[in-house]
């Protein structure tokens, strides 16, 4: 009998409920996989916050966008003749794999579509490999948006998080130059991913001018204060060439981009983007920072910590 995290209503973490259950067979197209670590993202949370349009979504909700593990099972192929195929080519019993935008990741067993399942590369350990996509599919789409191109300057709100260290390793290899605002205590996390670090809070667009005294071409904003917005609309002329993850507010009423993984545009890149993820992570050219792993059983302490705001690196549940 597998286990999973399920919400039984919207609202905060005391929803969340775990529970047996029996992960369904795999049918064509499909692959269930044991789950060897799951990724504990904000998005996880913000799910369950409130209700979407009436319909849109049933409950319970199975809780979890991201999983690291072993196939256990296979589908047919969708055809219903030759071998299932993941996203990144055959697989077969036994094989460890990466499976991004599934749902109901907080488990020990889940059966998903192979379509979103790629092979994890063998020196990838699995929390790491478990928390490689969300944030690295994010920071693939910010830099995408907005443009950002060798030899420019960007300016990386929040850049120590999850998803600002993949901006900062990202940028690098597009041979861009990142200032990353961050606490104090964090700038040794921003140097270490080949930002320049400057410390938020008041007098930051001088602190940034002096930084980059040739200016910056493009913010991402992974933070979504005022002060991370204010500070971008100053600098950056150039509005589609601001983008936000948080401050969907700000981006409406002042006229900057915002993405997020709900959008057919936002989805659509994501989904594209994850073989090659997966290939820089296996080539050691993209790390995943971790902070904290919890058992499968602690996932709302795991929550908790992550909602915090200052977990310093990346958390996996552990069945």
């Amino acid at each position: 009998m597998a286990r999973h995290w399920i919400a039984t209503d919207f609202g905060d973490l005391d929803v969340l409920r775990l529970v047996d259950y029996d992960a369904p067979a795999p049918g064509p197209g499909e692959v269930t996989i044991a789950v060897r670590a799951a990724g504990v993202n904000p998005a996880d949370y913000k799910h369950i916050r409130s209700a979407r349009a009436p319909g849109a979504e049933e409950l319970p909700i199975p809780i979890g966008y991201e999983v690291a593990g072993v196939v256990t099972a296979l589908g047919s192929a969708d055809d219903g003749e030759g071998t299932t195929r993941i996203g990144s080519g055959d697989v077969a019993v036994g094989d460890e794999v990466i499976a991004f935008r599934v749902a109901g990741g907080y488990a020990s067993e889940l059966t998903v579509p192979a379509r979103d399942v790629f092979t994890k590369p063998a020196a990838l350990p699995f929390p790491e490999a478990a928390n490689l996509l969300l944030a690295g599919a994010t920071a693939a789409e910010m830099l995408h948006v907005t443009g950002v191109a060798a030899g420019e300057t960007i300016l990386v709100h929040g850049a120590s998080g999850a998803v600002g260290v993949s901006v900062l390793q990202q940028a690098r290899r597009i041979g861009a130059r990142a200032i990353g605002t961050a606490s104090r205590s964090s700038f040794e996390v921003v140097e270490q991913f080949g930002g320049i670090p400057v410390e938020y809070g008041g007098g930051l667009a001088d602190r940034v001018r002096d930084a980059a005294p040739a200016g910056i071409d493009a913010a991402l904003d992974c933070v979504g204060t005022d002060e991370a917005v204010d500070v971008s609309l100053e600098l950056v002329a150039d509005r589609s060439r601001i983008v936000t993850i948080v401050a969907g507010q700000r981006a409406q009423s002042d006229g900057f981009r915002i993405i997020g993984g709900a959008m057919p545009d936002s989805k659509r890149f994501r989904d594209e983007v994850r073989a090659d993820l997966v290939r820089l992570a296996g080539e050691g050219a993209l790390v995943v920072p971790m902070a904290r792993t919890y058992p499968l059983d602690e996932a709302v302490t795991a929550l908790e910590y992550v909602r915090s705001g200052h977990p310093g690196g990346k958390v996996a549940l552990i069945p």
